[in-house]
């Protein structure tokens, strides 16, 4: 995706305007003595009998006699900036349903206000304008090629960069979207290491994997044992580097890839198993936030660590009472086939760890507790530095991917005790799973790293999520991206 910016620091008037065929006004608490098409505005506030500060809560839309079609929003000071992007994200939604070719933002208020305004609606809209996969085939009116954005025009601010990291963030957030939503039959473990083959070749990345024998010899026991119910036995953990020269720090990212999950031989209903071709969003939250370091050349080293694989059910496939080895030589007692995904980030968490990265974030869509616990316009964070949890939650406030820490203390390991094993993978009876699983995790960290673990209970939302429209939002690219900057 490749959108021209044409940017002009002049408050636009309705000559400047003249040319534009769909329009966005961002407007400050404070109504501009000058604002194009004032008349149409106020026409259109009287006949629906709102007033100027009713557009903070809801955008206008609008008409205009030149036949062009113009939205108008208030974003007030001191609203969140979940508020702000939500506002613009359902303000852009009439421009954006007309498919155009090019859009115009135009930011009204003090300096301070139009380049926060400016930042705001250019990432909200270029987000919403990534083509993402769909498999509708044609009929007698879809004979053309859908019409892209291709050119934004911003009056009223400049910025030098030409946001330069929010297009690192937009490209990251456009990868782990459109991998999510690709359909299993074209994204199965042998596809998606294909796939990610292909991205570290384009993009500089050092690419290394270790296959079921691989791991079988290295006694990775917990990801052998859901890899190794698949026919062909094509699971693996794929190893990418990026090392950008005077790297300040060294962070390692980890990405539950589960291509699909049946849940095993503890088999999932319908209902339940309807979408785990999305169950690899945790893998490709990584994938997008590695690509937007990557863009934006942050001075970081970045291992990135996917596990990736399929939980089947079939003769081979692991079973309830199973006792299995990990890696790090903990003995796990198999109580549920479908927490499966506990089981690949174990081998994969010891693996991170030993290569010393001053911080490790995994991602993964691993428990229903968390989607019972926050819905799903929030996600939940655990780990074993409150520091780490505390910057998460803030920075997530600020880029508007919100978070919610959950308890982290040591007793809950009492519910994971086993007879025959170390430990226990789970329990039946749920409760708590979120904060299990967690506990779980963190046996599998060596050298005692830093560790954020995020269980992306919002990676999906029907009608979208904060500046994102598309019900798979890319959770977690932004909010790691602007984490690793800081911390």
């Amino acid at each position: 995706m490749s959108i021209t910016l044409k940017q002009d620091f002049a408050i636009a008037d309705e000559k400047s305007l003249a040319t534009s065929s769909h329009l966005l006004f961002v407007l400050p608490a404070v109504r501009p003595d000058q604002l194009p098409f004032s008349e149409i505005l106020d026409a259109k506030l009287k006949r629906t009998s709102k007033k100027y500060t009713d557009l903070s809560k809801s955008a206008l839309v609008a008409d205009l006699p030149c036949g062009a079609i113009a939205s108008w929003v208030v974003l007030e000071e001191g609203l969140t900036t979940f508020k702000r992007q939500t506002l613009l994200r359902k303000a852009i939604k009439p421009l954006m349903d007309e498919k155009p070719n090019a859009l115009t933002i135009a930011v009204y208020g003090t300096e301070e206000v139009r380049k926060a305004a400016a930042k705001d609606a250019f990432y909200v809209v270029s987000v919403n304008a990534a083509e993402l996969p769909v498999r509708k085939g044609k009929t007698s009116h879809q004979d053309e090629a859908p019409v892209a954005l291709e050119a934004i025009t911003l009056s009223g601010w400049i910025e030098a960069d030409g946001f330069a990291q929010i297009n690192a963030v937009i490209a990251g957030s456009l990868l782990t979207r459109s991998l999510t939503m690709t359909p299993s039959n074209e994204l199965n473990p042998t596809q998606y290491r294909a796939k990610i083959a292909e991205l570290a070749k384009s993009n500089g990345w050092q690419y290394q994997e270790l296959d079921m024998t691989q791991l079988t010899k290295m006694g990775a026991g917990a990801f052998v044992a859901v890899g190794q119910g698949s026919d062909p036995l094509d699971a693996a953990i794929v190893h990418l580097t990026y090392t950008p020269k005077k790297a300040e720090k060294h962070i390692a990212l980890v990405g539950k890839g589960i291509c699909f999950d049946t849940g095993g031989h503890n088999l999932k209903p319908a209902k339940y198993m309807n979408g785990m071709h999305e169950d690899m969003n945790g893998s490709a939250v990584a994938l997008g936030v590695l690509l937007a370091a990557s863009r934006a050349e942050l001075p970081i080293k970045i291992d990135c660590w996917l596990a990736i694989a399929q939980n089947h059910i079939g003769p081979l496939a692991y079973k309830q009472n199973d006792v299995v080895t990990a890696l790090n030589g903990t003995t796990i007692e198999i109580v549920h086939t479908d927490a499966e995904g506990r089981m690949v980030l174990a081998d994969t968490l010891t693996l991170a760890s030993r290569e010393k990265p001053d911080w490790i974030i995994d991602f993964a869509t691993l428990t229903g507790s968390m989607v019972s616990a926050l819905g799903d316009r929030y996600s939940g964070v655990l780990g074993n530095k409150p520091e780490l949890l505390c910057k998460a939650v803030g920075i997530g406030a600020a880029v508007g991917e919100r978070v919610c820490v959950f308890p982290f203390d040591e007793d809950y390991e009492e519910d994971l005790e086993s007879s025959i094993a170390d430990v226990k993978q789970c329990t039946l009876e749920g409760g708590a799973d979120h904060v299990h699983a967690a506990r779980f995790l963190a046996k599998f960290i060596e050298n005692e790293i830093p560790w954020l673990h995020v269980d992306l209970s919002s990676y999906n939302r029907k009608g979208g999520l904060g500046a994102v429209a598309s019900d798979v939002n890319g959770f977690g690219v932004a909010l790691t991206f602007e984490l690793m900057k800081q911390y």
